[in-house]
């Protein structure tokens, strides 16, 4: 196993040229943020940017936690990949990365000011910056025919202005890029009724689906919005099944397509008996 590596300070660009550099080093498999990527698929890890401060995000961008490390350590040896990308600020946080994961040392360092221009580097930083964005190099999910590149793993960062008002600022959320070198990928709104018809079924409380209705949002925080008529067998606690199937449907859906599940409204509308 190789690994190389590509480093510069925080919103660079780093994440936007991942893909370009894994396929010009032919590393099929990134690591970035804490999270582990193969083949423009999240294989294991957690989004640093789901952390509520800049030190937990840190710590969690290197793998301090060992079940953290654990998960993606296992991940890297089922997967064993020909070749690893390593994103960080730093030479010295990268090598707190492969130390964390018990990774072979870096075979060769790409500066971010190597393979971007400073006016690249400029645009990148005022994306991140101003308008508080960040890239997952992962490729664009769009549900067709709706929207392109959307946002993930919204993430609000408030500062106080006054002692009775709060101004949002900072990174608000992650962000897909609009490109791939695997293509963009169209997801029927068809393909994600049958998962949803499939994991409501599969519980042993619902008998069967009704209508089953997929909505995209257009404001800034894009996802999808998932609502079905379920009927339930009698005798079973209505509201636990209702619980229990809307996190497994939003847990499913966003592994199966990618997407963000914003909501996952479920109507019983019957009552059966066997």
């Amino acid at each position: 196993m190789d690994t190389i590596a590509l480093f510069g300070p925080s919103g660079t660009g780093k994440s936007h040229r991942a893909l370009i550099i894994a396929h010009e080093y032919q590393a099929d498999t990134i690591i970035d943020d804490g999270l582990l990527i193969q083949n423009s698929k999240i294989i294991a890890g957690y989004s640093a940017k789901k952390e509520h401060s800049k030190i937990s995000a840190v710590k969690r961008a290197i793998f301090m936690d060992p079940q953290h490390a654990k998960e993606v350590q296992e991940a890297i040896a089922k997967l064993n990949p020909n070749r690893i990308l390593i994103l960080g600020t730093s030479v010295n946080m990268i090598k707190k990365i492969t130390d964390a994961l018990n990774l072979p040392d870096v075979s060769k360092f790409i500066d971010i000011s190597e393979v971007a221009s400073k006016t690249e580097i400029a645009k990148a930083r005022k994306s991140r910056l101003v308008e508080g964005k960040h890239i997952i190099p992962v490729p664009t999910i769009e549900l067709k025919p709706h929207f392109s590149g959307y946002l993930i793993d919204p993430l609000d960062i408030f500062f106080k202005k006054s002692r009775s008002k709060q101004r949002r600022l900072g990174e608000k959320s992650i962000v897909r890029p609009t490109f791939s070198y695997y293509g963009k990928l169209l997801i029927s709104d068809a393909a994600i009724s049958a998962i949803v018809n499939h994991v409501a079924t599969h519980q042993s409380a619902i008998s069967r689906t009704g209508q089953i209705t997929i909505k995209n949002y257009y404001d800034k925080e894009k996802g999808i919005s998932i609502h079905l008529d379920v009927t339930v067998k009698y005798g079973h606690p209505i509201w636990d099944v209702v619980r229990d199937s809307q996190q497994n449907i939003k847990v499913m859906v966003e592994y199966m397509t990618g997407m963000t599940v914003k909501e996952v409204n479920v109507e019983v509308k019957l009552l059966s008996i066997d």
